[in-house]
């Protein structure tokens, strides 16, 4: 990825203002660049830049099984608030996807995008209007018909330098 999915993901913003969720996914497979994408952007707007994996791991710690299935929407919300800002970027969201947690992890980030703008790392696909994490049959799979959210991707790059070079 380049500069060119950094500029994207910026320009999303602005459109998602008027959405039920105003909710980014900048969608790719892991080490395709989102991570640096994603630093760009945050780096370059003055957002706050999150490791939910790591913010999330932190907070679960010392809880149960069940309360960290219970809790863990909430707990997020409040790592996510704490920022005191109105777009926040979220990278390293792969846990969310565990089994374990029994969470829907597009509904969690379209719950947080409510109130302020979320820009997300989605580890995944855009395919055919299906938005997708792992390859089906995998334990962690999930498969979106219609995500409601702005979908930044390879793809859209990919079709967009196409469309401009004809």
């Amino acid at each position: 990825m380049s500069g060119a999915f950094a500029r994207r993901i910026i320009d999303a913003v602005p459109t998602t203002q008027d959405r039920y969720y105003r909710l980014v996914l900048a969608v790719g497979p892991t080490r395709s660049g989102k991570t640096a994408s994603l630093a760009t952007v945050a780096e370059e707007r003055g957002w706050p830049k999150l490791n939910v994996n790591l913010r999330l791991s932190e907070r679960l710690l010392e809880l149960t099984q069940r309360q960290r299935r219970v809790r863990l929407a909430g707990i997020l919300d409040e790592i996510v608030r704490a920022e005191n800002s109105s777009v926040v970027v979220l990278d390293n969201i792969e846990m969310l996807f565990a089994r374990e947690l029994e969470q829907d992890p597009l509904r969690l980030l379209q719950s947080l995008s409510r109130n302020l703008t979320i820009i997300a790392a989605w580890p995944g696909t855009m395919d055919g209007g299906c938005l997708t994490y792992a390859e089906p049959g995998h334990p962690e799979a999930r498969r979106y018909a219609d995500p409601q959210a702005y979908i930044v991707s390879e793809e859209t790059i990919a079709s967009e330098v196409v469309s401009t070079a004809g």
